[in-house]
């Protein structure tokens, strides 16, 4: 009963519309469109959204804001005067619409190819329905139609366009009955610049990548049909403009070339009048939960390989700890190699930033200098505008700072009672026993989109002629628990050093002074302190040169680890299958006794679990590695 109510005053209101001149319906929906421009901030600031995407630095703010304001008035003048057009004669309409370049498409049928029309919600799109027909008169014409939910106003469309001369077929009921009238030489007109889903290609469209619908490609090599654009634009107050384009198939097109072309002839279309297109349409959609596009269906297609794509932002807040964030590279990298288009952007604690400068496929650090929650929503704010943000930690903190501000998509697991700032929830996996940190963040990145095929770099090989530089870490920022003692770390050293020319690099943080004084005494020879000395910059930079390290679980056995060197591993209070270094060539030192892993930061017996691990199985260790 409702629908019928609605279906009713949908039928009074167009007759009521219709009794008015086609210039007084135009001037009313012209008023009817600045008020929805004052009213709808929503849509209004969605459309500004998609004209920044479009022009970005081409036209000025100011310039852009005013796209916006007219694209307002002309919609709503269009949509009022298109109630008008489905009364008017032919004749009377042509008064109104100066028709150009309709060769273009007469051509295609005395060359005896049937025709794709490419349509586009370009200024009074809804005219070419009455156009089309009334110029190709000898041929069977047609529109696909996707149907509308009210089943009576529905009908009554489907019955209007047909008096024109225009079979409608229904979207949802295939596609043989549009194949079958371009075989039989007619034309099929397609709308073709909405977001088309999953089931779209991922091609350029004012070169930032857009979800587009293959179908009138699909049906141009089905039937061999020409393609050409058709659009009605808005030519002054009440008066258009039809214009036919070129063809633009050629013959040895895939459907995914076709497809970027038919995006490129709607660019073109809209370049004409900007403010004529239909901006308040979510045309670049981040699609939901997979806006990282490595696993859709029909992928992603690049007219040219070297293509300038504008940058899909990606904000990753990274986690606060070295160790952590090392263990998060992996899924970063699948973050970025998910889409082409990708920004990769990384925000995390100042003294962890220069890390991240190791990582190619970060392109921008933020370095959060104070833990101010609005620090570091102002600092996301500044300059780039991004698209996504995704979190690493699980805190409530981090969700915050995205949320104000003001990212569009927040995506991260729930917990901390944060769910209500995220808008992408990842759900983790149970999975049973013990899983690697590392793998916790890739699957992260799987739940948004990414292609996780796990690979870890490998240790570089240890050169095999001149003296060895040999990093050892003997502190840990988490507590004693974590720490070998000190004197069986001088042991090894000195064993080393009785069987290789070495250089051992004494690396650590101020905490380990007492502990560097110790271990440098007791080995006195070939050995540098630089605990307590070095930046992250100069640390990285230090343990580059290494063939070795030798370390307790700590934040520099995961950077050792990413830079490739090899890695001696000593575990205790901790469990390894959470947090070894992973690849090739690493080795992990550790005995399992019956309170392991108890991760707490001081052991409260009788530090069991490290007194386990033997001066001679380290010693074997790094001869096996240096050895090969």
């Amino acid at each position: 009963m409702l629908e019928y109510a609605i279906y009713l005053f949908y039928r009074a209101a167009t007759w009521l519309l219709a009794l008015f001149p086609l210039p007084v319906l135009f001037a009313i929906g012209q008023t009817a469109g600045t008020i929805a421009w004052l009213i709808l901030p929503q849509y209004r600031a969605l459309a500004l959204r998609n004209v920044r995407i479009a022009f970005g630095n081409e036209i000025s703010n100011s310039e852009q804001r005013r796209v916006v304001r007219r694209h307002f008035q002309q919609l709503g003048a269009n949509l009022l005067c298109s109630i008008k057009f489905a009364e008017m004669p032919i004749e009377k309409i042509l008064e109104r619409v100066r028709v150009e370049n309709f060769e273009h498409i007469d051509n295609s049928f005395r060359r005896g190819r049937p025709l794709v029309l490419l349509l586009s919600h370009v200024g009074s799109w809804e005219l070419c329905a009455r156009i089309f027909p009334h110029f190709v008169r000898h041929h069977r014409k047609s529109t696909i139609y996707q149907r509308i939910k009210n089943r009576y106003i529905d009908r009554h469309v489907r019955e209007a366009r047909s008096r024109f001369g225009v079979k409608v077929f229904d979207r949802a009921e295939g596609f043989a009955k549009p194949i079958a009238l371009l075989r039989d030489g007619g034309g099929v007109a397609v709308l073709c610049d909405q977001h088309a889903g999953d089931g779209g290609i991922w091609t350029p469209f004012f070169a930032r990548l857009a979800s587009t619908t293959p179908l009138p490609a699909l049906l141009a090599k089905r039937t061999g049909a020409q393609v050409s654009a058709f659009a009605v634009h808005t030519d002054g107050f009440a008066r258009w403009r039809a214009i036919a384009d070129p063809a633009i198939d050629e013959p040895d097109d895939s459907i995914e070339s076709l497809t970027a072309r038919s995006n490129e002839a709607v660019e073109r279309q809209v370049r004409r009048a900007p403010e004529d297109w239909f901006w308040v349409h979510n045309r670049w959609k981040t699609p939901t939960p997979n806006f990282l596009l490595a696993r859709y269906k029909r992928g992603v297609f690049l007219p040219e390989e070297d293509v300038a794509l504008k940058p899909f932002n990606i904000l990753i807040r990274g986690p606060n700890w070295l160790g952590d964030a090392v263990m998060s590279v992996p899924a970063v990298r699948a973050i970025k190699a998910g889409r082409p288009d990708a920004h990769v952007t990384i925000a995390v604690p100042e003294r962890i930033a220069p890390m991240w400068k190791t990582v190619v496929e970060v392109d921008d650090v933020i370095a959060l200098r104070r833990k101010s929650v609005w620090s570091a929503a102002r600092a996301y704010s500044r300059g780039t505008h991004f698209d996504v943000a995704v979190l690493f930690p699980n805190s409530l903190r981090s969700a915050l700072e995205v949320f104000l501000a003001r990212i569009p998509r927040r995506a991260g697991f729930a917990g901390h009672n944060r769910s209500w700032l995220l808008n992408q929830i990842s759900l983790e996996t149970r999975a049973c026993g013990i899983v690697h940190q590392t793998y916790r963040y890739l699957e992260l990145a799987s739940t948004l989109g990414a292609s996780v095929q796990p690979q870890f770099p490998a240790a570089r090989p240890v050169r095999r002629h001149g003296t060895l530089k040999l990093g050892l870490c003997p502190g840990a920022e988490y507590g004693p628990a974590k720490r070998w003692l000190p004197e069986r770390f001088a042991e090894v050293a000195r064993a080393i050093s009785a069987k290789f020319s070495v250089q051992w690099i004494l690396f650590g943080t101020s905490k380990d002074t007492a502990i560097a004084a110790e271990i440098a005494t007791a080995i006195s020879e070939n050995v540098e302190n630089r605990i307590g000395k070095t930046t992250l910059d100069q640390l990285i930079a230090e343990l580059r040169e290494c063939d070795l390290l030798l370390t307790n679980d700590t934040g520099t056995m995961h950077l050792g680890a990413l830079l490739q060197v090899p890695v001696i591993a000593i575990f205790g209070s901790t469990e390894p299958r959470k947090t070894m270094p992973l690849g090739a060539g690493h080795r992990v030192l550790r005995h399992h006794v019956e309170c392991s892993p108890c991760f707490l930061r001081e052991c409260p017996i009788d530090f069991r679990c490290m007194h386990a691990v033997t001066t001679g199985e380290v010693v074997r260790a790094i001869e096996q590695t240096l050895r090969g």
